[in-house]
């Protein structure tokens, strides 16, 4: 389920919707889900859910960090302006978005190659199946991956991020 990650994880740069730089260390030592969004995939509707946990969890350590994907069957396939204005005006998405990427193949983000070598539940690694492929990370560098189907709001994911967010062991005891 967990996995070790390498040391600079949080060092990997990636590219803001504006076109700044930015890394994961950027988010200090939050509790991460970085999950491949699309707003044309069968799976879209998950947005809502990731928007419900950022609202939860995010005054106490946790952030969504969603980076658009046209790999699967183009279901990405708008400008940075229309998949910031759908995510807004649809779901009401705050939690930050990515400039788009590839998650697989020679040409995928360095983010996801690092973090496509984390195995799931089942033990395995590999490519990204699909859009809405979820890993959290947690602030003690232990990486999650949930693959596409198992939705944001599944008790294996919302164990995962209770059990890893700040005071969180004063909140178990309870």
């Amino acid at each position: 389920m967990s996995d070790d990650t390498s040391p600079d994880l949080r060092d990997i740069p990636f590219t803001t919707a504006d076109g700044a730089s930015a890394s994961l260390a950027d988010y200090g030592d939050r509790l991460l889900l970085v999950v491949n969004v699309a707003s044309k995939c069968g799976l879209t509707p998950q947005y809502e859910q990731l928007e419900q946990l950022q609202r939860t969890y995010g005054d106490r350590g946790f952030t969504v960090l969603g980076f658009p994907c046209n790999q699967f069957m183009g279901q990405e396939p708008g400008s940075m302006e229309d998949i910031l204005d759908f995510c807004s005006s649809t779901y009401g998405v705050t939690f930050p978005v990515f400039e788009k990427v590839k998650v697989n193949g020679k040409n995928a983000a360095p983010l996801y190659k690092a973090l496509k070598k984390a195995k799931d539940v089942e033990g395995k690694r590999g490519p990204i199946q699909w859009n809405f492929e979820k890993f959290v990370l947690t602030p003690s560098g232990e990486l999650h991956r949930f693959r596409p189907h198992t939705r944001p709001d599944d008790p294996a994911i919302v164990s995962v991020i209770e059990a890893n967010l700040p005071g969180a062991d004063a909140a178990s005891a309870a």
